[in-house]
C-alpha cells in the first residue's frame, strides 16, 4: 500500500508526468540484451543483468559508458552507443512488458474526482524515437499528450527542462504537476520544477528512489491511483480500480 509522506492534493492535480523504464514498462532484459549484444562485438565479457539493471536511468550514453567501465576513451564510447542503439531498435519489444496495475491506475487517474480530464505525459532519459515506438506498441501513447525522451531538450532529467516544458504546454502550475518515477533522478527532477512526486520502489533504479525525500513512495503501478486517494490524516487506503480498456 501507499506510503504517504505528503498530502498529494489529487483535486488540484491537472497533469501527471511519468517516467517510462522502471515506472510505466519493465525493460530490464531487452537492455540487457542488446548492452552485451554490443560488449560480445566489442570483445568484452557480457554482464549480469543485475548489475546492468544499476546503470539503468541516465541515458542511453550513460548506460553504454558504464557497462565500459567508464572509459576516457570518448570515440570509443560513442562507437559503442551507436552499436547498442542499433541492437535495441531491433530489439526493443522482444521482452518489454507494461508492469501489471499501470493500465488500472491510468484509467483511474485520467480524470479529476469531477470528471475534469488530466493531462499525462512520459518524460525519459531513453531517446525519443524507441520510447514512442514502444508506447505505441503497448498501447501507453492513447493516454499521453507528450512522449519526450533523452535527446528531446539540451539537457536530460534531473534537468528540469523538459518537466518545465510539459508545464507550459500543458497549461497548468508546477502545484498542479505530478511527477512519477523509479529513480533518484525522476525525485530531483520533480523537485527542481517545484512539482509533486511520487517514488516507485518497484523499478529498474529503485535502488536509488529514497535517497532523496519524495510525496509518496509505492510498491506497484496499483498503487498510483491510491495515493492520489489519500488524505492528509491517513497513510493508507483501498480504492476499487476500474477494468483496463
Amino acid at each position: 500500500m501507499p506510503h504517504l509522506l505528503n498530502p498529494i492534493p489529487a483535486d488540484k492535480i491537472r497533469l501527471i508526468v511519468f517516467d517510462l523504464d522502471g515506472t510505466l514498462i519493465d525493460s530490464r532484459k531487452d537492455l540487457t540484451n542488446s548492452i552485451n549484444a554490443m560488449l560480445t562485438e566489442f570483445g568484452r565479457p557480457p554482464l549480469p543483468e543485475e548489475i546492468i539493471a544499476t546503470y539503468i536511468g541516465d541515458g542511453a550514453g550513460m548506460l553504454v559508458r558504464r557497462a565500459l567501465g567508464d572509459p576516457e576513451d570518448e570515440p570509443l564510447v560513442e562507437n559503442a552507443l551507436q552499436h547498442f542503439l542499433a541492437h535495441y531498435r531491433e530489439h526493443k519489444l522482444d521482452f518489454t512488458y507494461v508492469y501489471p496495475g499501470v493500465f488500472d491506475s491510468l484509467n483511474a487517474m485520467r480524470t479529476l474526482a469531477d470528471g475534469t480530464p488530466r493531462k499525462m505525459a512520459v518524460l525519459t532519459n531513453k531517446p525519443v524515437g524507441p520510447s514512442v515506438a514502444i508506447c505505441d506498441a503497448l498501447g501507453l501513447s492513447p493516454y499521453m499528450f507528450r512522449i519526450y525522451g533523452g535527446n528531446s531538450f539540451a539537457g536530460k532529467k534531473p534537468d528540469p527542462e523538459g518537466l518545465n516544458t510539459l508545464i507550459r504546454e500543458a497549461g497548468v502550475a508546477p502545484g498542479e504537476t505530478l511527477m512519477v518515477g523509479d529513480s533518484s533522478v525522476d525525485i530531483l527532477t520533480a523537485r527542481r520544477a517545484g512539482t509533486w512526486v511520487i517514488g516507485c520502489r518497484f523499478g529498474l533504479s529503485s535502488h536509488t528512489v529514497e535517497s532523496i525525500p519524495c510525496d509518496c513512495l509505492v510498491d506497484a503501478a496499483s498503487e498510483w491511483a491510491q495515493a492520489l486517494a489519500l488524505d492528509g490524516n491517513r497513510s493508507r487506503v483501498s480504492v476499487n480500480l476500474p477494468a483496463a480498456t
